[in-house]
């Protein structure tokens, strides 16, 4: 059995695991008062599991973490990444061109830089979204809580049966994610407006990784973060 919680949590969050979390996932883990990540469950090319939404001045683009082709449907724990590592630097290139011009990134390039080169030392992906998030909330200064279902003792694939178990009132899902994640019959769409802040281009586009607004705000983001913890928006 866990050791978490002795008391069943009120509100509980059922996401996959994320290399570039957005602020949806950032809401459910500031909301929620026990979030577990799936790394039990397939792999699909519709989550976001190994992408993320970046801003550019068309709109928006997906960044990617590759993976071995042969990996796919496999449980998210047991994928490894692609064999090639030309992919580190055009991730960075990629970034570069779009958030150079970001107040924050040259700031934080080095270290993002690193973060994402740790993939030149690491076979499994689910070792490098560990290793990016530990390290992306800790600019961020938030603390990521979260919860692996490998380590959780009563998971079950079964949202409604595992809700059951831990004796949860609330249930939330992934946002849109019908085509991926076993739905529950108790789930309740959280509560989510996105908030919206300045962008490094004209315009507004939701839907954006964390990064987007670590290059924008910086040490300022708990401005947006703030907003975020309300249950109600």
């Amino acid at each position: 059995m866990s050791s978490r919680a002795a008391k069943p949590p009120a509100s509980l969050a059922l996401l996959q695991p994320a290399c570039f979390p957005d602020l949806y996932y950032l809401a459910a883990l500031l909301r929620s008062e026990r979030l577990i990540l799936q790394d039990t469950e397939p792999i699909s090319r519709k989550g976001h599991v190994h992408r993320g939404l970046i801003r550019t001045p068309a709109g928006t683009q997906w960044i990617h973490v590759p993976v071995r082709s042969e990996d796919r449907g496999k449980p998210i724990r047991e994928v490894r990444l692609a064999t090639s590592r030309k992919w580190t630097g055009k991730l960075m290139e990629t970034l570069a061109y779009n958030y150079r011009n970001s107040l924050y990134f040259d700031f934080y390039e080095p270290e993002v830089r690193d973060d994402i080169e740790k993939a030149l030392e690491t076979e499994f992906l689910i070792d490098l979204i560990r290793h990016l998030n530990q390290r992306l909330f800790t600019y961020l200064e938030v603390e990521h809580r979260a919860e692996w279902a490998s380590e959780v003792g009563e998971y079950t694939p079964d949202p409604d049966e595992l809700s059951l178990r831990l004796g949860a009132k609330t249930l939330w899902q992934e946002q849109n994610g019908r085509h991926y994640q076993r739905q529950a019959a108790m789930v309740t769409p959280m509560p989510f407006h996105h908030p919206e802040y300045r962008q490094h281009f004209e315009g507004f586009e939701p839907g954006c990784c964390l990064y987007d607004l670590l290059f924008q705000f910086g040490p300022e983001s708990w401005r947006v973060i703030d907003q975020l913890k309300q249950r109600n928006q």
